[in-house]
């Protein structure tokens, strides 16, 4: 009781100093400096709702909200310490309906088919193309003038980082969604630059008197001693020489691929816009399954499915399933691909295992995206008091707001130092922890210019950054297809081609990694490739590529 007690009262402190800023106290109508840009906004004009209220607003009322959670999180986000308190102090109740992480695209769909829409989507989701057709259309509204005028958080950081700005800005002009995400480093130094890290279990290795792999054939040989000898001991041959998921965003065997030159790059769900299989080589944009070094991958790994040494459920993993693969009561894994080797195998084991460098010559592929997307809260057509929702809606922009809803709450997640910064507790399976503490990871800006106000930044985060610049940025891709925002001729193309030949390239890598045959059928698979239209495709993301790089200079 006295934990919840301490917990509650700082996220009243944090709430405190949000809706001061947002309510105009002090009459403060001076915009922040850009050495200030991390505090909210003190504008009074920016927060008034249509009757020229503030909040707490005079009367409660309701809005209708559609969003998606992490698997762990309480379904109705009312429960949530940080929502309750945000409730009282603006007088805005907001009647949730959430859907777990992986159904949520297909829930939104329904909602939009039906025309009973939400007030908002608290984070929607929507692809690019699908942004451009809701907001051309009116499902979205046009959120630039209510930025403007009724969030002052979002606004000073929109003001003070013009790409930001830029970026979320569709090709007519207007912004359909918010930003949100979290700046951890830049470049190739970014942290989603590769998502793949390849572990290996370093107690079967020295158990077997094997040295860590530099080659894809010396990879090959550890993984058959696995297979074969028995390393865990328990004289049963249950032992799983790699594991991953297939065409996930992280976790994904393309990785591999680039030891044959060509990285397959991973894809992200219901975004045809993404840059799955995509790569750019001297200012060219090419498909990786057009490559001579994508048919030698797959020729060659399909000999591991062949000798059993990969994880025959690899195609049909989720979270749940891949989890559990590292915490048998036998070890039964000696290799995997994913973000970070603690959420498959747990702190207790982590310790025995180490990241396999990038294999002699291996290219190292470097993913577009980022850590910020251009996905998140819109306000639909339905809702009668968009001013209201707002300037609700920017209360989770101020720094210490967004580091609380994306991670936990103070006294779970964050503590304050003596200054006032929120500064990260020692928590353990911090991957865990964040699911159920965290209210969502689609709304809120964590920006490197925040890290005077909030430590954002995890401990492992910052691990992960520091092993990706040690061991993979030296071998990474020298060009990424940057995450631009298309025209709506180009989009018109991505949008009526890439799924259906993404969907056929998915199709046959599975099928010749399972099966064998892809020297036999390379052929006719580029024919069908180009009767796809893989060359209008590729022209449509080239003509982007080409607009984005002539805005640079």
């Amino acid at each position: 009781m006295k934990r919840k007690s301490s917990i509650t009262l700082a996220v009243i402190v944090s709430l405190t100093t949000v809706l001061s800023a947002c309510s105009g106290n002090g009459g403060n109508n001076e915009s922040p400096s850009a050495s200030t840009n991390t505090e909210p906004s003190a504008s009074a004009p920016a927060s008034e709702t249509t009757n020229g209220s503030q909040f707490p607003l005079k009367e409660k009322i309701t809005l209708k909200a559609s969003a998606h959670r992490p698997v762990l999180a309480p379904s109705d986000f009312n429960e949530q310490p940080l929502l309750q308190e945000l409730e009282k102090n603006t007088n805005v109740h907001i009647e949730w309906e959430t859907t777990v992480d992986n159904d949520f695209i297909e829930k939104r769909n329904l909602l939009l088919a039906s025309g009973s829409l939400p007030d908002f989507f608290f984070s929607g989701r929507f692809s690019d193309t699908e942004l451009v057709r809701y907001g051309q259309e009116g499902t979205l509204i046009p959120l630039n003038d209510l930025i403007e005028n009724h969030m002052p958080n979002l606004k000073s950081i929109l003001d003070n980082r013009p790409d930001i700005k830029a970026s979320i800005m569709a090709p007519d002009g207007n912004i359909y969604a918010l930003p949100h995400g979290e700046e951890i480093g830049s470049g190739q130094e970014e942290i989603g630059a590769n998502p793949d890290f390849l572990y290996i279990n370093k107690d079967w290795l020295d158990k077997l008197k094997l040295q860590i792999p530099t080659t894809i054939d010396e990879f090959t040989t550890v993984l058959q001693a696995f297979k074969k000898q028995d390393p865990n001991g328990n004289g049963k041959a249950d032992e799983i020489p790699l594991t991953y998921i297939d065409n996930f965003w992280t976790g994904d065997i393309g990785v591999l691929f680039g030891a044959f030159g060509v990285p397959d790059k991973t894809h992200r769900p219901n975004n045809p816009t993404y840059i799955d299989h995509l790569n750019v080589d001297n200012g060219k944009v090419t498909i990786s399954a057009q490559q001579e070094g994508f048919k030698q991958a797959v020729s060659y790994l399909s000999n591991w499915f062949k000798e059993g040494l990969v994880d025959l459920d690899a195609f049909t993993h989720d979270y749940d399933t891949y989890f559990a693969r590292g915490k048998t009561e036998d070890e039964t894994i000696g290799a995997m691909i994913w973000w970070d080797k603690n959420d498959v195998v747990g702190p207790e084991r982590s310790e025995h295992w180490v990241i396999v460098p990038p294999f002699k010559d291996m290219v190292v592929k470097w993913n577009s995206g980022g850590g910020l997307g251009r996905d998140g809260a819109a306000i639909t057509k339905d809702n009668k008091s968009p001013e209201i929702t707002a300037a609700w809606l920017d209360s989770f922009f101020e720094p210490t707001m967004s580091a609380q809803t994306r991670f936990g709450p103070l006294g779970v997640w964050f503590d304050k130092d003596a200054s006032g910064k929120l500064i990260q507790k020692v928590v353990e399976n911090p991957g865990e922890l964040k699911q159920k503490t965290a209210i969502t990871n689609g709304i809120g800006l964590l920006l490197s210019e925040m890290e005077d106000t909030v430590a954002y930044v995890e401990p492992r985060a910052q691990d992960r950054i520091n092993d990706s610049v040690k061991y993979y940025v030296p071998q990474m891709q020298a060009e990424k297809f940057p995450n631009l925002f298309f025209n709506p001729e180009e989009l018109e193309v991505i949008d009526r081609l890439k799924p259906d030949i993404s969907a056929y390239i998915n199709k046959m890598r599975a099928k010749w990694l399972l099966s064998g045959g892809v020297e036999k059928e390379w052929e006719e698979f580029q024919a069908t490739l180009k009767k796809m239209g893989v060359e209008e495709l590729l022209k449509a993301h080239q003509s982007g590529y080409d607009r984005y790089v002539a805005a640079q200079k």
